[in-house]
């Protein structure tokens, strides 16, 4: 069950951040100069499309709170999305979002961490 007194939209905010965070210390990591060779890399990470691939590999992984906080977030009505993806991938990626604040404000930055890795370990650079 989720836990606290939670607003969907804010923990999706905040969850951007947290999954940008990571992406940026992957890449902090692996391109060894030139911020504008990264920042171009950082879309194979950020882009709603990249996060619903990510999910594809992270639903089996969650565990039973997880994925009710990724539904969640998932079936929180919006009232914009991205014109570059379908409604239905926005939603997803959101979802993915709430998750990812839901675990940050929750102290479980670790498993943010390892869940993020997991998502990306044949992402090479």
């Amino acid at each position: 069950m989720i836990s606290g007194n939670f607003d969907s939209g804010m923990l999706s905010y905040l969850g951007d951040a947290v999954w940008e965070l990571l992406a940026r210390e992957r890449l902090f990591k692996t391109v060894s100069h030139g911020n504008k060779k990264a920042n171009r890399m950082a879309l194979s990470f950020v882009t709603a499309t990249a996060q619903c691939a990510a999910l594809e590999k992270l639903i089996p992984i969650l565990t039973d709170e997880e994925l009710e906080v990724y539904k969640w977030g998932r079936n929180t009505k919006t009232h914009s999305h991205s014109p570059t993806v379908s409604r239905e991938d926005y939603q997803r990626a959101t979802g993915l979002e709430v998750l990812f604040g839901y675990l940050y404000v929750s102290d479980k930055t670790e498993r943010c961490r390892e869940l993020f890795n997991f998502a990306f370990s044949e992402n090479k650079l």
